[in-house]
């Protein structure tokens, strides 16, 4: 990815769930029939009586360090900086890696595109209509504090994050109906009986915190005060903004369950923060952090010849990344009116020059999206397959023409940074819309000449915006880049300020409930959501239920390219470029599994290379081991 594509964080989780005991089939699951997993439109893999997962070293080394800057990001969180110890509501920068503090009722795994396993939770049923499920919580879970974590606490958490929680998980559990504690061994939650089913997949997946820690304090503030936890690390020393250390908890109670075997070794897990991008690289090579993963090309193809790549003491490694690589791009404000017309969106995506930006930019290292689905057979390709149309037809003389034939595809350029074919049919689209030029300037039809800023935070972006901008300025339009401090940044993105701003993010294996926060109408008007472009299309809105309710993977996959017809078609953003490896570089003192499992990465802190959590030390003296 470059360096914008840390943005990836922001993955969209889940998918269509179908209970499934291993080697059986969905039909086979009885209404209170305790189960081990969850899984999407098939078996799981791992039976009830599953060692480890497949993937992990079962006899990697405890002991050492892992530093890195963050790679990864959800919810609240910056790449740059942080002042808050709480990562689930919408004030403040919450810390990286706090998920590592606390468990969830279960676990995802890495080889499975939708798998949960048990975690606090031992087992789970669930009722005959799907709508009810009983999870039973393990006696043996606790809290640091040594005091039991119980069944109240899951409601009380769950309640909690849906009342008071980040404006993205309030979106995807609005179909949680109830939350109810029976004793201290079973939580019940009731869904709506059409809702997401990938919403119980995503509940599992949340942090459960104390009851008795919150009684005198305030959940959705953002604080510095180190949370009780129950997970596999907790808070050790940090500097708000600077950086943050997690301990390994030594006689953590989950330590021998078989969703964790072989993860989570290193005694200390540390996170750099670093406001510039340069500085941050100049950190690494003076060992003041030991792992990175680059998002530069430019800095990948011309920067690692320092001394300790040449002697060998800094390892230098590309991994493949299976997954759907998902949206990068401009995101484009609709909700101001010089963007409302989409012929004007459009002659956004002629002015920018991929091919000129990569080849000089970026080293050649990079292919253009073209979908948010990309890299996956999820993304629409040639005219629409009758099972398409089944699912489009209604909407016919309500979305654009083009959503029944090819997919918009963003135009090849020559390659001179300034083509002018391109630019001319930029400019008839402009025109074509009611903006025409006046003395050299694009004039808005209030009189004002068309203005766009670019919001950001990170310097290192600013050659990727230049060239864009001087063919926007080709074409009339005033454009520039205003950079901001992290903080100011997140507030402004949050409160839908700004004309146009990078986002990347990333699609589930199989997406569902996750999609609305990004895409719907509802998200649209919700601020803190992640519907950045203020996309409300009632089409878009029918497609998203489709996907949330496809029965198989078949049918998601035909919900999934109809959406993706009409969202292209929308022009809401200018796709920028995807890469399908992760670029790593590291000092050699870790051990890691031979390839990362597939679908690793998403949430929290473990990236898509598998990092902190599966990797391990070897810089151990062996009679420490």
């Amino acid at each position: 990815m470059t360096s914008l594509s840390r943005r990836k964080a922001l993955a969209l989780g889940g998918g269509v769930l179908v209970l499934a005991a291993a080697g059986k089939s969905p039909a086979g699951a009885q209404a209170e029939h305790e189960i081990h997993g969850l899984s999407a439109f098939g078996d799981l893999k791992y039976p009830a009586d599953f060692r480890q997962f497949d993937y992990v070293n079962i006899n990697a080394p405890k002991g050492g360090m892992f530093s890195s800057i963050p790679s990864t990001a959800a919810y609240n969180q910056s790449f740059q900086t942080f002042n808050s110890l709480n990562a689930y509501i919408l004030k403040g920068d919450g810390a990286h890696g706090m998920d590592m503090t606390f468990t969830a009722l279960m676990m995802r795994a890495g080889d499975e595109p939708d798998s949960m396993y048990g975690l606090a939770a031992k087992s789970v049923s669930v009722s005959a209509d799907k709508t009810v499920y009983r999870f039973r919580i393990r006696p043996e879970a606790k809290f640091h504090d040594g005091s039991r974590l119980t069944a109240h606490d899951v409601a009380f958490s769950l309640t909690t994050l849906k009342a008071k929680g980040h404006p993205i998980i309030q979106q995807q559990m609005r179909d949680v109906l109830k939350i109810e504690a029976v004793d201290d061994e079973i939580v019940v939650v009731t869904f709506a009986e059409k809702r997401g089913r990938d919403v119980p997949l995503y509940v599992a997946s949340l942090p459960i915190f104390s009851r008795a820690y919150y009684t005198n304090r305030n959940f959705d503030e953002s604080t510095l005060d180190i949370p009780l936890g129950s997970g596999p690390y907790r808070v050790g020393k940090f500097e708000s903004g600077r950086f943050i250390e997690f301990e390994r908890v030594g006689d953590w109670w989950g330590a021998d369950l078989p969703v964790v075997r072989g993860a989570f070794n290193f005694d200390i897990v540390r996170f750099e923060f670093y406001r510039d991008r340069d500085v941050a690289f100049e950190g690494f090579t003076g060992r003041n952090y030991l792992y990175r993963e680059e998002f530069t090309a430019r800095v990948w193809s011309t920067r690692y010849d320092f001394p300790a790549i040449k002697d060998g003491r800094v390892k230098r490694e590309m991994l493949p990344d299976e997954t759907p690589s998902g949206a990068q791009g401009w995101f484009i404000n609709t909700r101001r009116a010089k963007f409302a017309d989409p012929r004007v969106r459009e002659a956004l995506c002629y002015a920018f020059d991929f091919e000129w930006t990569n080849k000089t930019i970026m080293y050649g290292a990079y292919a253009r999206t073209h979908s948010p689905f990309q890299n996956s057979d999820m993304m629409a390709k040639g005219p629409p397959s009758p099972e398409e149309l089944v699912l489009l037809e209604p909407f016919r003389g309500s979305v654009p023409a083009e959503v029944f034939g090819e997919p918009f595809v963003p135009p090849v350029s020559d390659g001179s940074g300034q083509d002018r074919a391109l630019l001319r049919r930029a400019s008839q689209l402009l025109t074509e819309a009611g903006i025409p030029i006046r003395d050299g300037k694009r004039i808005l039809p209030n009189g004002e000449v068309f203005r766009i800023e670019f919001l950001e935070a990170e310097p290192s972006i600013q050659p990727h915006h230049a060239p864009y901008i001087k063919n926007l300025a080709t074409l009339g339009i005033e454009a520039s880049l205003r950079l901001v401090d992290p903080v100011q940044y997140r507030a402004r993105v949050d409160d839908f300020d700004f004309d146009m701003t990078i986002k990347r993010f990333s699609m589930s294996a199989t997406p569902g409930d996750g999609m609305r926060p990004f895409f719907s109408s509802q998200a649209a008007k919700t601020k803190g959501t992640q519907n950045l472009a203020g996309v409300a299309n009632p089409a878009i809105d029918a497609l998203i239920e489709r996907i949330i309710g496809a029965e198989n993977r078949n049918d998601l996959t035909i919900a999934c390219r109809a959406f993706d017809r009409v969202f292209r078609a929308g022009r809401y953003w200018v796709p920028q470029w995807y890469r399908t490896n992760h670029p790593i570089a590291y000092w050699d003192v870790f051990g890691r599994p031979e390839k990362p499992p597939r679908y690793i990465g998403g949430d929290g802190a473990m990236s898509g290379t598998g990092t902190p959590h599966l990797w391990w030390s070897t810089a151990i003296p062996p009679q420490a081991r």
